[in-house]
């Protein structure tokens, strides 16, 4: 018999080295497949299921336990395989074996478990499966961390070998590298996820950004209220694709309110009456945006209107425009969207233009207001002006009719007869010169003036007047010859001059007119007034001169310095009369009075 026994060890050893061979296929195929999947997917359930799975053949285990590292629980997140079944179970980390493993980092082999205080028989209990032996690795990633844990349970034959660790630790490390890479990739996804999310914000910002400045710029454009609603509804139409358009203004006091509506295919604005009808007029009395996706079947209609609008349409968009307390003062509508329905961008985009609209449509009606109230204000300074500047002349001609009622001798009643004339000439021109001031017109009429006779009369024109007043008038020629401008203008100028003068010497004073040729009063061959032989004509006061708050505005339109009944349209016309003589008018103040010096150029006559 002890001949056989060299043949059946033989037997038995290559028995031994079949099924040693036989491990070594499933390990080298279960390898193969791990690294043929980490290659192929970056499907994290399908490649944990799969060295799960192959796991379980390579060490012929009756179960495989795969646990993730979930750090902002602290606790094990596992995927189990039972049979055909998968299913999610929790630890705590540092529960159990597993959690033992992934607190510690290093490997465990338990042979019973129930003998080792560590193991947690809980899931057996609700399982009803019976656990005898563990074999449990952590998962470390590239830098050594630990990301989770491998435990594999009851082998079908004989116990876990250290041959069995090593595999294991093998299939973990392949398990950790498919968990570092499923999880960049989906990190990388994310990422570019959020990337795309941003562009597609950006570009939408950038598009609303785009619409604004493109409604800001219409509206920017627009004259009048009219011209601000065409332009609203034009970029509010072609940002939605909408065939029509309106704008609403609400009633208001006793303003009737009123209906724009823009034509898509004609560009044409349309007014009619309205009284908050319709689904327009619902958005204002409501306050809240209205959507309709049916027009002519909504309760909320008002058919005529809606007619009026648009014939065709079943969509319609209408968002309030808020007034200064909060309260619609109209509404923005959009009706009929090209091919579909009105969408909640559309509705977004409206709702945008409909708040940068009720501002400018504010600021247009605020402007328009102020508008007309300095047009009223401006018609009752001129008329203040014109009533203010008859009284020179009305109290020249009361003078000289209150003399010739006296005078007995015809011929004497005849001189007055005439200078009364002359002041009824002078309110006409007044009235010219403030018409064409009013208008920004120029119309002169130059011609020769023989300056003594020119300024006697004006002396016997002024002269009651400043007497009544306590001014004592001084008039010095040093050119008498003549010159050349116009006559009633010129007048004009020396009235407005006197008369400001008188005003400012309220307590009385002095006030003098000084004619001269520039070659009396020029400094040198650069001065202005030496060019084209001008005439320079000084009118100076003994007032307390002119305040410092409105010196650099001097001969602007109603600028006065606080005199009562004043209008500060005096100096503003002698410096248009001195420019339409093509001249220069310069001022010069000191506490002891005020200096205004004329320079009108003398052109050679034709």
């Amino acid at each position: 018999m002890a001949k056989f026994e060299p043949a059946r060890s033989l037997e038995q050893r290559v028995v031994e080295l079949d099924a040693a061979c036989e491990r070594e296929r499933r390990i080298s195929r279960a390898l193969r497949d791990v690294g043929v999947a980490l290659g192929s997917t970056l499907d994290l359930d399908h490649l944990l299921e799969l060295i799960l799975h192959n796991i379980t053949q390579a060490l012929e285990a009756d179960r495989a336990t795969l646990y993730l590292l979930d750090e902002a629980n602290d606790e094990l997140v596992s995927r189990v395989v039972q049979g055909d079944e998968v299913r999610s179970i929790h630890l705590k980390n540092g529960q159990g074996i597993a959690g033992h493993v992934a607190r510690t980092g290093k490997p465990l082999h338990v042979r019973e478990a129930y003998r080792d205080p560590r193991f947690s028989h809980q899931w057996d209990l609700i399982s009803g499966y019976r656990t005898h032996s563990v074999l449990a690795v952590p998962m470390k990633n590239h830098l050594g961390k630990t990301i989770g844990v491998v435990q594999v349970l009851n082998k079908l034959r004989g116990d876990f070998s250290e041959a069995d660790a090593d595999i294991l630790h093998a299939l973990a490390t392949q398990a950790a590298v498919s968990i570092d890479n499923s999880r960049l990739f989906l990190s990388v996804t994310q990422k570019n996820i959020q990337l795309l999310e941003i562009k597609e914000q950006l570009e939408a910002r950038v598009h609303d950004l785009k619409l604004l400045f493109d409604l800001e710029s219409a509206m920017a454009r627009a004259a009048t209220l009219e011209d601000l609603f065409a332009a609203v509804l034009g970029e509010a139409m072609s940002t939605c694709d909408a065939r029509t358009g309106a704008v609403a203004m609400r009633e208001q006091d006793e303003t009737p309110g009123s209906l724009h509506v823009l034509d898509g295919t004609t560009r044409t604005l349309k007014q009619y009456p309205f009284k908050n009808q319709g689904l327009i007029g619902y958005a204002i009395r409501s306050g809240k945006t209205v959507v309709s996706t049916d027009v002519f079947n909504d309760k909320r209609r008002n058919p005529p209107l809606e007619m009026r609008i648009c014939k065709e349409s079943n969509t319609a968009i209408a968002v309030p425009l808020e007034g200064e307390q909060g309260e619609p003062l109209g509404a923005l509508a959009l009706y009929d969207k090209r091919g579909s329905l009105f969408t909640d961008a559309d509705l977004d985009l409206v709702q945008l233009l409909a708040a940068n609209a009720s501002t400018a449509i504010r600021l247009q009606l605020a402007r328009e207001a102020r508008e007309r109230g300095d047009r009223l204000s401006t018609i009752g300074s001129l008329l203040s002006a014109v009533i203010h500047d008859l009284k020179t002349p009305l109290s020249v001609i009361s003078g000289y009719v209150q003399l010739m009622v006296a005078a007995e001798a015809r011929q004497k009643r005849s001189d007055y007869s005439e200078l009364v004339l002359r002041q009824f000439d002078h309110i006409a021109s007044m009235q010219r010169e403030v018409l064409e001031f009013a208008r920004g017109e120029k119309s002169i009429l130059v011609r020769r003036v023989y300056l003594q006779k020119f300024f006697g009369e004006l002396r016997e024109a002024l002269e009651p007047d400043l007497d009544r007043k306590k001014v004592r008038l001084v008039v010095t020629l040093d050119e008498r010859g003549t010159a050349r401008f116009d006559e009633g203008k010129i007048r004009r100028l020396v009235h407005n001059l006197a008369r400001n003068a008188a005003e400012a010497m309220s307590g009385g004073g002095t006030f003098t007119i000084h004619v001269a040729r520039n070659n009396q009063v020029g400094q040198g061959p650069h001065d202005p007034r030496q060019q084209n032989n001008a005439l320079v004509l000084t009118f100076s006061d003994t007032g307390p001169g002119i305040p410092k708050e409105i010196e650099h505005r001097l001969f602007q339109s109603f600028v006065t310095s606080g005199k009562v009944g004043g209008t500060g349209l005096g100096l503003a016309i002698v410096k248009k009369i001195v420019e339409e003589h093509e001249g220069t008018v310069t001022v010069s103040s000191t506490s002891s009075g005020v200096t205004f010096q004329v320079v009108l150029p003398q052109k050679p006559s034709r």
